[in-house]
């Protein structure tokens, strides 16, 4: 906490210091008048400054009386006008290119009344649907005629250079799992919770999507690269908001509704969202293990059913308070909490030399709850008109986590006689996690076409689990000491980074440094084990884009990262599943590195083709079974198996069939190789992976829309897992509604119900295939409205700088 309050100190002492600082960079203005076509001004017209290069927003204000408008400390930079007013037709102007220090007077500009009388005037971008820089893709959600009506989830599914897999992992570098924010901030859940979250997102709230593969030095050492999801913001005081609400139906019901609203006045501004979602899904999954032991081969066949019924509620609520036009200070808390009822079934046929010898059951019934909830104060401030900013962040995350399951296991002959007494057990498995972090940020220009980028992060966590489990005996459980445990752990990182940027003619460079220092304390109380890490970690980033003339441009990058373990995967306990299946947690397992270089070339900003190489050291992130041919028990568990090598190439492109029709292709084609460290066995093996997608857009007439979208994924070898191909359509149909501000669509994922995993393990002593079927054919009927100004200023972008910690809290447990 002293840290915390010096941290907060500081950020306020800064602030007051350089608020009056000499310029580095001379900055210019930019003014002008708007007049109607009757020449008189144009008096509460909205104008709006615009970058050329993407048309991205710079600022805005209101035409006064005398129809004058001037934007002063505005960078050297080419840029465009925009004039709105209703009753009016919008006026673009420009482009105009802004020398440093100096006034750009703009000629008069004129609107002319429209044939409609608009009762609102909507900004409309001209952004493509999909823009490539290098190291970053960016969906522009607006743009998208696939993207109307649907969830993030769906929208990430079908998004290029995107795999999200059947247990709702999200990857766009390899199959390292991705940091996934909102306006920079974390989701704070994985697997199932965090696609139930997506889900409740929907398109008419997203203003773009970015596809972050080389993030520069200030972003969190992701080695699985970062998808942030970035929340529509508008321009001006007032109010506005929107309701969204979906009905699903697959196997079983799905739910959801949402609201969410902000309201900017003059000095602070209150923005907040809620949203409900209610479920229920279906699991199916198929494992046939063969063990051939002593000259006697033996299967173990288990059909795993579950039926999973869930409720959701996540809040975020905040306020930013204008202490004046360049100092902002905001106030920010989110959560959730969510409660998950799960009826398993789980039966275990067992036979030796291909006869039926015993069938073992075992039905269980688990209730879990969940809450999460962060504290957030932020301070942001520009110090000096050249742009030097400071930004600070101070959290607190609290997670708790109660699990209560109960199993009923039932032994059986052959012929389905008993053989012994049912087994009753108990399964307790509460969680508590503590998050403080502090975090600083400094940016100042070195000249007009320089950055440096600086800034210090420091995280603490304590986390505290218990596993209560044991047999039923008389009218009481006991706890079994060889599988309960009591589990304490500690992490501390302490983190700098420095970032440089640069223009140079048609070159342009940015280059920085972070060092992560880590320690970190795990104590098994009931195993009476400590294992104690203090290690030092540097990560370099360097992306270096040469522009070769206005529609090519080459780009170079390099990044290193760090995959550290959800706090789940080191804690040592044993989860049962059955008598002979287990899923443990591995306290010394440690993170993986990975080391990224890619080669781009972009053509339009649109079409792209790109050559990449990935490795991954000390590679943890996909499952390894441990087995027992004696006692047949399988555990799965994470190790740190080996090196993972690959090397691809990618590409990408719009393709416009006619006015009608529009088309976009992916294709990612890759070559990767898993190397086994000497303790893991003797693993060398290399495999092909080519996954394609392909989205078909349609305009069927005024205001409706069509799509399909298709994925394919060839056969793959990932870890120590064969994998068969994976295939899917998916098709929506949508219109707008309400003069726009409503949009009802109707979505079916997975069209043909095709979607499932399918892999064979055949290493070392393990031989098994798998085959795991989550219900994935759904339709849903989605309606949204936005209600209120549609240009009004959101609130301001609060990245609260625990991210990384948030997202390896997980969902508290798996299923």
């Amino acid at each position: 906490m002293k840290l915390i309050t010096v941290c907060l100190l500081w950020a306020i002492l800064l602030a007051v210091t350089f608020d009056n600082a000499h310029a580095q960079v001379a900055l210019s203005s930019i003014q002008g008048k708007v007049l109607t076509d009757a020449r008189v001004p144009a008096e509460s017209a909205t104008i709006i400054l615009l970058k050329a290069r993407d048309s991205s927003i710079v600022s805005s204000t209101i035409i006064g009386k005398n129809g004058r408008y001037r934007f002063d400390d505005v960078p050297a930079d080419s840029y465009l006008l925009l004039a709105t007013m209703i009753g009016f037709n919008k006026v673009y102007a420009g482009p105009y290119e802004l020398e440093e220090d100096k006034t750009f007077r703009v000629s008069e500009i004129v609107l002319k009344p429209s044939s409609n009388q608009l009762k609102e005037v909507t900004i409309s971008s001209t952004r493509p649907e999909i823009e490539v820089r290098p190291g970053k893709i960016t969906i522009n959600i607006p743009n998208s005629l696939t993207a109307e009506g649907s969830s993030v989830l769906e929208i990430l599914r079908q998004s290029p250079g995107v795999r999200v897999d059947n247990s709702n992992n999200i990857n766009i570098i390899g199959r390292q799992n991705a940091l996934v924010t909102i306006d920079g901030k974390a989701t704070s859940l994985t697997g199932d919770d965090l696609a139930t979250y997506l889900r409740s997102l929907q398109s008419s709230a997203i203003d773009r999507i970015e596809l972050i593969t080389a993030g520069s030095a200030k972003y969190d050492a992701s080695s699985g690269g970062i998808v942030n999801i970035v929340l529509k913001k508008g321009t001006n005081v007032g109010a506005n908001g929107s309701i969204t609400a979906t009905a699903g139906y697959g196997k079983y019901y799905k739910g959801n509704i949402g609201i969410a609203f902000n309201d900017r006045m003059d000095k602070f501004n209150v923005f907040g969202s809620y949203n409900f979602t209610a479920d229920k899904t279906f699991r199916n999954i198929m494992t046939n293990r063969f063990i051939n032991f002593d000259g006697v081969l033996s299967n173990y066949d288990v059909n795993y059913r579950n039926v999973q019924q869930s409720t959701n509620s996540g809040f975020n609520l905040g306020t930013d308070f204008f202490i004046s036009p360049k100092h902002t200070i905001g106030f920010l808390i989110n959560g959730m909490s969510r409660h998950d009822d799960f009826t398993k079934n789980n039966g275990l046929n067992i036979s030796n030399q291909g006869s039926l010898d015993s069938i073992i059951t075992a039905n269980s019934a688990l209730s879990r709850h969940v809450t999460k909830i962060n504290y957030n104060i932020n301070y942001s401030g520009k110090l000096d008109k050249a742009g030097t900013t400071l930004m600070a962040d101070l959290n607190y995350t609290t997670f708790n986590r109660s699990s209560s399951e109960y199993i009923t296991n039932q032994f059986f002959k052959a012929d389905w006689s008993p053989y012994r007494a049912d087994l009753l057990l108990e399964n307790l498995s509460p969680s508590t996690i503590h998050i403080w972090l502090s975090k600083l940020d400094f940016s100042t220009p070195l000249s007009k076409t320089s950055t440096l980028e600086t800034g210090i992060k420091n995280s603490h966590v304590s986390s505290n689990n218990d596993l209560i489990f044991g047999p039923k005996v008389g009218d009481e459980y006991l706890s079994n000491p060889n599988l309960s445990n009591h589990f304490y752990y500690t992490e501390n990182i302490n983190v700098a980074y420095l970032n440089y940027q640069n223009k140079f003619n048609k070159v342009d460079l940015t280059i920085g440094v972070r060092g992560e220092q880590t320690t970190s304390n795990g104590n098994s109380v009931t195993m009476n084990s400590k294992i104690s890490r203090d290690y030092f970690s540097v990560f370099p980033q360097t992306l270096v884009t040469y522009h070769i003339n206005d529609k090519n441009e080459l780009s170079l990058s390099y990044n290193r990262g760090i995959g550290r373990p959800a706090y789940e995967e080191i804690n040592p306990f044993l989860y049962y599943i059955d008598l002979y299946d287990y899923r443990s947690g591995n306290p010394n397992l440690k993170p993986e590195y990975s080391n990224n270089i890619e080669l781009s070339h972009t053509y339009k900003k649109i079409i792209t083709t790109s050559l990449y190489a990935t490795i991954i050291s000390d590679a943890y992130d996909f499952g390894f079974y441990e087995q027992n041919d004696t006692s047949k028990v399988s555990i799965l568990t994470h190790t740190n198996f080996g090196r993972i090598y690959n090397y691809g190439i990618r590409f990408s492109a719009p393709v416009t069939v006619n006015a009608w029709w529009n088309a976009y292709f992916h294709i990612d084609a890759s070559y990767q190789r898993y190397v086994a460290y000497p303790q893991n066995g003797n693993l060398n093996k290399g495999a092909q992976d080519i996954i394609f997608n392909t989205i078909q857009s349609f305009k069927l007439g005024k205001g409706v829309n069509a799509s399909i979208t298709g994925v394919y994924e060839s056969p793959n070898f990932y870890g120590i897992n064969q994998n068969k191909a994976q295939y899917r359509v998916d098709a929506g149909l949508g219109t707008q509604l309400f003069n726009k501000h409503g949009t009802l669509r109707l979505n079916v994922v997975d069209v043909f119900n095709t979607l499932k995993d399918r892999a064979q393990t055949n290493y070392q002593n393990i031989n098994q295939t798998i085959v795991d079927k989550k219900e994935s054919q759904v339709a849903r009927l989605t309606f949204s409205y936005r209600f209120g100004k549609t240009t009004v200023k959101a609130a301001a972008d609060h990245r609260t700088g625990n991210e990384e910690e948030q997202k390896r809290i997980g969902n508290g447990g798996g299923n």
